[in-house]
């Protein structure tokens, strides 16, 4: 496995391969699937990374049904869900799964997926792929703060301001630390800013930062959604610039949101996607496959604020409406993102699962 670049801009990340040519599916696979029926997947909420419109796509281009599982399960949940259902063929067991990086090589070592190349594959960077195509990645962004402004005034700018008396009760991760990608990611990403860059150090000084901000009284205890923001149950959220947008969007207003890439300790996050090695409609999830690693799926991502990993191909072809560009945030904000390499990742995701009990003592719920 080749090393993710340390430091990108997000639009000019230099992770795409140019020139590739729009692939469909192959007609023996979409027959295949067709004879199948259906999908099962999971973890996968309508809001995240505009997978609402990616699912509604595929159903109404190939006429599959769709079985959703658990669509707030982290990125560990859909590992045990492969685990727990070797034997079951029924809706139960999970087809295909979307995962952090990290959790690629996992599965693939549990020997809990199986390798299928998509038609597009060339075009997907070597540093984003298993060589032997057990997992991949398709679309990343960065940890931002989600605020509630109708609540809070003074909007925080970077990392030590959370630690602030006036954000009590105010501060909440988008998933559970020891199981949940997003969350993980969350804490590394405080870590980075308070060790001043340092990734080797990042995964404790994440742990130190959320006991310090727990201590405080500032961080609350509750998975941060859209709804418990707008309740004020959770006024800020840690969680991918994807997501905090698209809320944004839904919630129109009431209230109203900001959506802010602090000044240091900024983490961009690729999630990849794999099949079950035990899928019970194999064909199905590979026409999935294709389906997300299409001009129309890499697209898709855009819409939902997400950059595809397949972004620089589709800017060479001018397979991007400028409109979607306009929507993203401004290039400048991401600069100097820290893309952790698969190595680095496995390190502190170890760390921070399984110290933060200990160190934090705050069961996310």
């Amino acid at each position: 496995m080749s090393k993710m670049g340390i430091k990108v801009t997000l639009l000019a990340a230099a992770i795409g391969a140019i020139g590739a040519a729009q692939a469909e599916a192959p007609a023996k696979l979409v027959a295949a699937a067709k004879a199948e029926g259906e999908l099962t997947v999971i973890a996968l909420p309508h809001d995240w990374c505009g997978y609402g419109e990616v699912i509604s796509s595929f159903k109404a281009k190939y006429g599959l049904k769709v079985n959703e599982l658990n669509p707030d399960a982290g990125s560990g949940d859909e590992i045990e869900a492969i685990k727990a259902n070797k034997d079951n063929k029924g809706p139960q067991a999970p087809d295909v799964i979307d995962v952090g990086l990290s959790f690629g090589p996992q599965a693939k070592a549990a020997g809990l997926i199986q390798p299928y190349k998509v038609s597009t594959w060339n075009s997907i960077p070597a540093s984003a792929k298993d060589a032997d195509g057990f997992w991949y990645g398709d679309y990343y962004g960065v940890l931002a703060f989600q605020v509630n402004t109708d609540i809070i005034k003074n909007v925080p700018k970077d990392w030590s301001d959370l630690l602030k008396p006036e954000y009590k009760n105010a501060v909440a991760l988008a998933g559970d630390p020891r199981t949940a990608n997003q969350a993980i990611q969350g804490v590394f990403a405080a870590g980075l800013s308070q060790a001043k860059g340092d990734v080797s150090k990042a995964g404790d000084a994440g742990l130190k930062f959320f006991a310090q901000l727990n201590k405080n009284g500032n961080f609350v205890p509750v998975i941060g959604k859209a709804a418990s923001l707008a309740q004020g149950t959770t006024p800020i959220i840690i969680r991918w610039d994807y997501n905090a947008l698209a809320d944004r969007d839904t919630l129109k207003g009431n209230p109203k949101v900001a959506v802010v890439i602090p000044k240091t300790g900024v983490v961009a996050g690729v999630y990849v996607q794999a099949i079950s090695a035990y899928a019970p409609h194999p064909n199905a999830a590979k026409l999935w496959m294709e389906h997300l690693y299409s001009d129309e799926g890499q697209v898709a991502w855009l819409k939902g604020y997400c950059h595809p990993i397949r972004f620089n191909d589709l800017a060479a072809r001018k397979k991007i409406p400028a409109d979607l560009l306009a929507k993203l945030p401004p290039a400048a904000a991401y600069k100097g993102a820290l893309f952790p390499t698969l190595e680095q990742q496995e390190a502190y995701k170890a760390a921070i699962t399984k110290q933060w009990d200990q160190v934090v003592g705050a069961a996310v719920k």
